[in-house]
């Protein structure tokens, strides 16, 4: 096996002795058995569980802010400074929650589209370049040839 970033030969190491890359996915590859990567945070589908625990904690972090700010001794100097990230949450959660319902709202629209045209009977099928506003091909018929460009631009020399 070779390696994918230097072309070494490689013998049964997990990585490239030249150029250090991680090899064991590429012999992984090669045979088709690849682990299943995981979604990251911003490519999961919202959840109400991941809503209400951003806004909680968030809550949470203001009652938090307000004891440093009456029971600490140096509270009052930075108890301020915890609300950023305790408003940050709950922007957090809220976002989340608008995003889940919006997910729902398009969902029970496309149920709504889907009950509907099944009902409808199927549109005849479209013949091929009559689609609405369409440019036809050119007429190539009617151009005319270009005259020489030397012909009108050099002057005749006496």
């Amino acid at each position: 096996m070779y390696c994918p970033n230097c072309a070494t030969q490689i013998t049964g190491t997990k990585f490239c002795r030249t150029c250090g890359a991680n090899v064991s996915q590429v012999s992984q590859a090669l045979t088709g058995q690849l682990p299943a990567q995981g979604l990251s945070k911003a490519e999961k589908p919202p959840s109400i569980e991941r809503a209400a625990g951003s806004f909680f904690s968030g809550l949470a972090f203001i009652l938090v802010s307000f004891s440093v700010f009456f029971f600490a001794p140096a509270g009052k100097i930075w108890w301020f400074w915890m609300l950023i990230p305790a408003f940050g949450m709950i922007g957090k959660g809220v976002g989340e929650y608008w995003k889940l319902r919006e997910q729902q709202r398009q969902m029970e629209l496309m149920m709504r589209y889907q009950q509907h045209t099944a009902n409808q009977p199927a549109p005849p099928a479209m013949q091929p370049g009559a689609a609405f506003g369409e440019i036809g091909a050119p007429d190539t018929n009617e151009l005319r040839v270009p005259s020489s460009i030397t012909e009108e631009t050099t002057r005749h020399l006496k």
